[in-house]
């Protein structure tokens, strides 16, 4: 790490990688020098060791770092088709298969693609975690759960049955979806589009969440408006709402907050009572 990130102060660090990245990223031939396959080999063992992130998060809000996903692209530009196999299962894919780090369980079929990182005491059951995603510890990816391409998923996040959380590649500036910590997600949610929820939300079965999808909070005494972002403790489950066409008017998704999740340290209490208290399905 200390070749990668030089001796800049601390809170100036910029790696040694990135322009490299973006050179190559506008100029593919460069992919031919032996600088530059490296570095995209060394971003993407940064990567799926957790050492860096496609996006990051200070006292200012979440940062995308667009060179990371270059990398990832660059990547694939790189890699041949191969044959590998695991046990008694055979592959042909451009990404080798992961060795899972000490500490996640993975139960199979599982699988976590290399590029990838999930911290020790995370679930992964039969889902499946796609390159440059991040999960953090305690977070369980639950049965048939999808975590896209350079999704961040925080500490203590519940991703239910057959949740689909959308992957971003390209652009490579586009934020990813951000799942903050203490999360719930319930079963058949998709969340898409780089989405932001906040920490410790709960969103009820079947809620869709796009960048245009309509957040009424119904609350209060008038509706107020979201997109694109779930304020933190929400608790959100599916709607309707009238929208007139040319051919007359239809009711559209859409989705409502009505509630708040306490603000209890015990987050498994305060889950119970927001799912209980406001009658929401998981």
């Amino acid at each position: 790490m200390y070749a990668l990130w030089g001796h800049e102060h601390p809170g100036h660090r910029r790696p040694r990688l990135q322009p490299i990245i973006e050179r190559t990223f506008a100029d593919r031939t460069l992919l031919r020098s032996a600088e530059s396959t490296a570095a995209v080999e060394e971003t993407l063992d940064l990567l799926d060791r957790g050492a860096i992130r496609v996006a990051t998060r200070d006292a200012a809000g979440w940062t995308v770092h667009p060179w990371i996903k270059q990398a990832i692209l660059l990547y694939f530009a790189l890699r041949p088709m191969e044959r590998t196999s695991a046990g008694p299962l055979s592959f042909q894919d451009k990404i080798p298969i992961k060795t899972p780090p000490e500490g996640v369980r993975i139960v199979p079929p599982g699988t976590v693609r290399y590029g990838a990182y999930v911290a020790p005491g995370a679930i992964v059951m039969p889902g499946y975690v796609n390159i440059g995603a991040y999960v953090d510890t305690g977070s369980m990816v639950d049965t048939w759960a999808t975590v896209g391409s350079c999704a961040q998923i925080g500490r203590d996040v519940h991703l239910a049955g057959g949740v689909g959380i959308g992957g971003v590649l390209e652009p490579p500036g586009a934020r990813p979806v951000i799942i903050e910590d203490g999360a719930f997600v319930g079963s058949r949610v998709i969340v898409v589009e780089g989405v932001h929820v906040e920490q410790e939300a709960v969103l009820g079965a079947g809620v869709v969440l796009t960048s245009s999808t309509a957040i009424v909070d119904v609350t209060g005494e008038s509706p107020v408006e979201w997109k694109g972002r779930i304020p933190a403790r929400s608790v959100v489950i599916p709607g309707m709402r009238p929208k007139r066409f040319p051919a007359g008017e239809y009711n559209v998704p859409c989705a409502l907050i009505i509630g708040r999740r306490s603000e209890s340290t015990d987050r498994k209490t305060s889950l119970e009572r927001a799912l209980r208290d406001h009658e929401v399905s998981v």
